[in-house]
């Protein structure tokens, strides 16, 4: 079992995941500020951080930030918010997020993210490389540039260039990289996109069963998915 550190300004939510998580067989500590976050951090060393985004003092974004970029962003981090959107999750994964959680957090996914985020190495926030076409003329759409690997050195591992760029592959997936270095609203499109194609293929393009997950009305998801440029047919192969 893990040790979890739970920071959030309001006493019952701190209380609730507590309860939550130690019924879980997890070693719970808890903090209702940066100040007491940053302690307990340094106390603790914990496997993982719930970290809440509106704080009275610093807000979760920043405290992120600042772990970042001072190189102890060594766990972990879910961020919590009842005032989220989409451009809050993706700044928050920009900066090192392994997830992001809506307030009201439900049991179903608290659980869920907490298991993956435990199961995956933590995210460091780093520049993304620019593609860089060779000057000799290659780099047509299909073609393989990247030289071999050396002798002894493993290849890179199915659905993913030399160069670190994704391929598609088939089958929902659910770790994509996305390219952060463009105008916020590009970035953000690019996410919802992946998001919705993600669901599709795994619930095998049941229009249903992606509005029940992801909390939308049939119709608002139609329209969402006509707007992003959404594959339906496409989305359903790929979930068989």
């Amino acid at each position: 079992m893990a040790t979890i550190l739970v920071v959030d300004d309001e006493l019952g939510i701190r209380g609730l995941l507590s309860e939550i998580l130690s019924d879980e067989g997890h070693t719970v500590d808890l903090a209702e500020n940066a100040a007491e976050a940053r302690a307990a951090r340094e106390r603790l060393k914990p496997d993982l951080v719930l970290l809440d985004i509106w704080m009275p003092d610093v807000d979760g974004i920043s405290l992120l930030k600042e772990w970042g970029a001072a190189g102890q962003l060594t766990m972990p981090v879910i961020m919590m918010s009842g005032h989220g959107t989409i451009d809050t999750a993706v700044e928050a994964t920009k900066y090192g997020a392994s997830a992001f959680l809506e307030k009201p957090i439900t049991l179903q996914k608290l659980l869920r993210a907490v298991e993956q985020a435990l199961v995956r190495p933590a995210l460091r926030p780093a520049p993304v490389p620019a593609l860089a076409l060779p000057p000799n003329g290659l780099g047509q759409p299909g073609a393989r540039n990247e030289p071999p690997p050396p002798p002894g050195e493993p290849l890179p591992p199915p659905g993913a260039h030399g160069n670190g760029l994704p391929v598609l592959a088939l089958g929902p997936q659910p770790e994509q990289s996305f390219d952060l270095d463009r105008p916020l609203r590009e970035a953000r499109d690019a996410f919802e996109k992946s998001y919705f194609e993600f669901h599709l293929a795994k619930e095998n393009g049941s229009m249903t069963r992606v509005a029940e997950k992801t909390g939308l009305e049939r119709t608002h998801l139609y329209r969402k998915l006509k707007q992003l440029g959404v594959d339906l047919a496409r989305s359903k192969r790929a979930g068989l």
